[in-house]
């Protein structure tokens, strides 16, 4: 018998860290598999930039500019510092630089093909940080449960989550905002803990947890949210719990919240606060935070009010499963809409089941209730900011990281459950074929996603770029009307692609500024369109402006092309 003890003792000893670091390959290497293959796009042109200590500002404004000239700011500058990075970002951009500050040493490793900033060292980065939440999903599985198993399911759906693989692949902070919502809820189940146990949180947590949030915040603004869906888990817990204890006897019991166990969770909320305040007056005073975030800032009439509902439920979703339902035949689309619907159907049940099973077990019960509670905390939050103060951040599927974590370890838990069951739902299935299928279901929505038919690159200068030199012969001008860095990067993508893919196209760009008044970039069209030489063939794309008189006196072209995403283009022939 001890020799069997011993001989299991060794096999758990390398069997869990050997299959984790399965886990980390196959992430790993879904997160790096075409990594450049995409366009870049306006909020990863923001990120090239400010990690470089560069700015949009030195790219001229109402006039026509070679590629170059618009790709200048992609330039690596050696004499940029971090405090450069850093005021560039205070007073230019409406995020905190912590992500930025280690994008610019990160990227000073690679070298700069063609001059310019390496698309893959920008992307490795968070495509390395999304891997690395891999083992961490283990860690707060198994802190959370006390549970290799669920330790190893979350890793596992963590591995292959089409929306985590999203997330990793494009050159912006949220794989590491991700980390952190992982260290900072693990620092909330180890004080739950001591609640549970009745002693006092170790000073050392209380430091670490105000460091990590401190740190959260420093990456990005929306990681308050995960920290207030916490805070309200707190707020509620106690209560909760006393009144569960009126019909469970062995419910757990919790110091009421005046009790001085809660003091330095108490010191943490407080400390956190102020590291919060801390970024304010950079976020309330910079001059570009409006002009921003207009996309997010909408008005709603008739069935505009039931959107958010429908994209929020589309984030959730593809947490789990996407096929290719933004692939360009519509059979394709169709039929992936169809499996993804009867996947859910058999699986939804499933999930539910084990879910409910781990609030019945004593010793997961109030872990299940917090997790759920940060996840329900979160949304509540979402339509709070949605409805009520009309700024849809549901619109954005990547700010659904400050809950992306906690949806992943409850999965676990519930997959835990289903792996431990012989008789899964009405097919007589197994709870381990079940977990199989869920699990290949999220394999191939991951590589879904890595070939673009899933969370597609919001603009396609790669579809735009074939089509200019399909119809243009001669020189062109790309004219677009300009309100902030947003425009500037959207032609920037046009500009990249025209370099990189080796293009004959003779081109010159024209960001026509737009304060209040559109005539403005009519005006600046009409006066750039007189200074060159014809003939000349006109792009306007994305241009929201009345159409200059020089404008009419060329020919409209009046072909059936095809929609481009994230481009909406005319063409003007000037003989």
């Amino acid at each position: 018998m001890q020799l069997f003890n011993w001989r299991s003792t060794v096999y758990a000893g390398w069997f869990h860290p050997l299959l984790l670091l399965i886990w980390f390959i196959i992430g790993l290497s879904l997160r790096l598999a075409n990594l450049t293959g995409k366009p870049p796009w306006t909020d990863e042109f923001a990120t090239l930039v400010f990690s470089l200590g560069n700015n949009f500002l030195q790219v001229p404004l109402d006039q026509a500019i070679a590629p170059n000239i618009l790709l200048q700011p992609l330039q690596p500058n050696p004499a940029a510092s971090i405090g450069d990075v850093i005021h560039t970002i205070i007073t230019q951009d409406n995020h905190p630089p912590l992500y930025f500050v280690l994008a610019h040493l990160w990227m000073k490793l690679f070298p700069h093909p063609e001059g310019l900033i390496s698309l893959f060292g920008a992307r490795s980065l968070p495509a390395l940080l999304g891997a690395a939440s891999i083992p961490f999903a283990y860690i707060l599985g198994r802190l959370a449960f006390r549970s290799r198993l669920v330790g190893q399911m979350a890793a596992a759906m963590m591995a292959v989550s089409p929306y985590g693989i999203f997330i990793a692949q494009e050159a912006r902070h949220y794989t590491l905002a991700i980390l952190w919502v992982m260290a900072s809820l693990a620092c909330l189940v180890i004080a739950i803990r001591h609640l549970q146990n009745h002693t006092q949180l170790p000073i050392t947590v209380a430091i670490s947890w105000l460091g990590i949030n401190a740190l959260g915040i420093a990456t990005h603004y929306f990681f308050t949210l995960t920290l207030c869906a916490e805070a309200l888990v707190l707020i509620l817990l106690p209560w909760y719990h006393q009144t569960q204890a009126k019909v469970k006897i062995n419910s757990p019991h919790l110091p009421i919240s005046y009790s001085p166990l809660w003091w330095r969770i108490y010191a943490v909320a407080v400390g956190t606060g102020v590291a919060g305040l801390v970024w304010l007056p950079s976020f309330l005073q910079n001059p570009y935070r409006s002009s921003m975030t207009d996309w997010i800032q909408v008005s709603r009439v008739g069935l505009d009010w039931v959107n958010p509902i429908f994209q929020a439920l589309a984030a959730w979703i593809t947490m789990i499963s996407l096929l290719p339902v933004e692939a360009p035949q519509l059979t394709i689309v169709i039929f992936s809409g169809l499996v993804m619907l009867i996947f859910f159907i058999w699986a939804t049940p499933i999930l539910v089941s084990g879910f409910k099973l781990q609030l019945q077990q004593p010793e997961n019960s109030l872990m299940t209730q917090v997790l759920a509670g940060v996840v329900l905390g979160a949304i509540a939050l979402f339509f709070i900011f949605t409805y009520i103060l009309g700024i849809d951040i549901t619109r954005g599927a990547r700010y659904n990281f400050v809950y992306f974590p906690t949806v992943i370890i409850l999965l676990g838990a519930s997959l835990a459950v289903c792996y431990q069951n012989q008789d899964i739902g009405k097919w007589g299935i197994t709870g381990k074929k079940a977990v199989t299928l869920i699990w290949l279901m999220g394999l191939i929505s991951a590589i879904t996603v890595t070939s673009n038919l899933g969370y597609r690159k919001y603009y396609r200068p790669d579809l735009l770029v074939p089509l200019i030199e399909q119809n243009s012969q001669v020189p062109v001008l790309i004219a677009t009307t300009h309100k902030s860095l947003v425009q500037t990067g959207e032609m920037m993508g046009i500009a990249w692609k025209l370099k990189f893919s080796g293009s004959q196209v003779i081109s010159q760009f024209l960001l026509a500024h737009q304060a209040k008044d559109p005539k403005t970039s009519t005006k600046a069209l009409e006066n750039t369109l007189k200074s060159l030489p014809r003939p000349l063939d006109l792009w306007l794309v994305n241009f929201h402006a009345p159409v200059a008189e020089e404008v009419k006196k060329c020919i409209a072209d009046t072909q059936a092309l095809p929609g481009i995403y994230g481009y909406d283009y005319k063409i003007y022939h000037c003989p």
